[in-house]
């Protein structure tokens, strides 16, 4: 059973919570974390992506770049944009979009989870990202970042969540820049922190890793470094712990995660076409915007028309987690054979979108030529995620893209 307790958050004053929160370091580069964090100096970005306030052209991984995230989160407490909570307490941390709102617990996840697969993870780690994100966590010393975990929903969960979101008012509510709503309470009750932690104990078996697994594994190895350092290590150290937010499964919704290919391999677009015809129904649609409307379905651009291609029998099995997948039949069916894209790790012919951008992102990027082809597929399914997880197998990469993404500096983890 999972191991998830209360911590001791730091957190900003609600009036600057805002500008505090920011998007995850992974999903921008420095010079557009330079153009975010403009005029908020409290931005959490000066820790996260700390390079924004050194020399320009600082290697981002060097150690004045990291010196200079401990400066920051040192000054943000002296300056009390962080504060601490005195109280051991779960946060619950809400987001809307689209007019719909999903209800996350924060909480303290055991490294010991993640080392004996209680924890699951769905997707392969690199270690360079892991080492970046391990070392701003030992020159902090705390998990600055949540990460994104999902488990199965328990009634029971739901009802104090419910409970605490009707009754009490929000620590912080704002909506953000891009239009996401974003809601967040502490958990100030004894009992009912007492609570959750035993229901956690006991009614959720495993959890599994939706969005963040570098920094997973890099609070997992830190949580081992620290163990091996102290002498008097017991294991209820803080450093056992590391900062997640769990949402149920039953909340969540995964986006699309679209495919464009930057050549034909040779092919002419009627050469192409014939060759799908092998493992595809093949239907022009016309100019018009196309989206996959089931499981096996795709939609594809190319010469300024959409195509809606529909896998046939026999190029997919359902009763095998990745088999099922589409991402898996784009790439056996179609990627490999055709495209001669093997590796979508280090293909430099293709790209990936992600269908917050919509689909006329895929249209635009072949309209502009930079790109010849784009593929548009189904999104995968939270189902499909933990069948994967839990049988031991590994996605297929850009599998999944979730959104919201969390904001990060609503609450941190100390590991000390």
């Amino acid at each position: 059973m999972a191991i998830i307790k209360p911590f001791k958050g730091l957190r900003p004053p609600k009036d600057i919570s805002k500008n505090v929160a920011s998007l995850p370091y992974d999903v921008m580069n420095s010079e557009e974390a330079a153009v975010m964090a403009e005029g908020k100096d409290c931005s959490l970005l000066h820790i996260t992506k700390a390079e924004i306030d050194c020399p320009a052209g600082t290697d981002i991984h060097s150690e004045t770049v990291y010196n200079k995230a401990v400066d920051n989160f040192k000054a943000f407490q002296e300056k009390g944009w962080l504060v601490q909570d005195q109280e051991a307490k779960f946060y619950i941390y809400a987001q809307t979009m689209d007019g719909r709102t999903q209800y996350g617990i924060v909480g303290a996840a055991a490294c010991e989870d993640y080392n004996n697969e209680i924890i699951k993870k769905h997707e392969l780690t690199r270690p360079e990202k892991e080492d970046d994100r391990m070392i701003l966590t030992r020159y902090t010393n705390a998990n600055i970042e949540p990460v994104f975990f999902s488990y199965k929903a328990v009634p029971e969960i739901d009802t104090i969540v419910e409970n605490i979101v009707k009754s009490q008012a929000a620590d912080y509510d704002f909506v953000a820049d891009d239009g996401f709503g974003h809601h967040f309470w502490a958990i100030n009750d004894a009992d009912t922190n007492i609570k959750l932690e035993e229901l956690f104990a006991t009614k959720v078996p495993y959890t599994y890793v939706a969005d963040g697994h570098h920094r997973t594994a890099a609070a997992a190895r830190i949580g081992i470094e620290k163990q091996e350092q102290n002498p008097n290590h017991t294991g209820n150290e803080e450093y056992n712990f590391f900062m997640a937010v769990h949402f149920p499964d039953n909340q969540l919704k995964i986006i699309d995660y679209n495919r464009v290919v930057k050549d034909l391999n040779g092919l002419s677009e009627e050469e192409l076409i014939e060759k799908l015809k092998t493992s595809f129904e093949v239907e022009k649609i016309g100019a018009d915007i196309y989206k996959p409307a089931k499981l096996h379905e795709f939609s594809m651009y190319l010469a300024g028309g959409w195509y809606k291609l529909t896998a046939k029998e026999g190029t997919y099995d359902d009763s095998d987690p990745i088999g099922v997948l589409d991402v898996t039949i784009l790439s056996k069916q179609v990627l490999e054979p055709i495209f001669d894209i093997v590796d979508l790790r280090t293909s430099t012919r293709i790209d990936f979108v992600g269908g917050i951008r919509g689909l006329g992102e895929l249209q635009k990027r072949v309209d502009s030529g930079l790109m010849k082809v784009a593929f548009a597929l189904y999104a995968t399914s939270l189902k499909q995620l933990i069948d994967i997880a839990d049988s031991g197998n590994i996605m297929p990469p850009k599998t999944t893209w979730f959104e919201p993404k969390l904001r990060s500096g609503l609450v941190i983890h100390k590991l000390d």
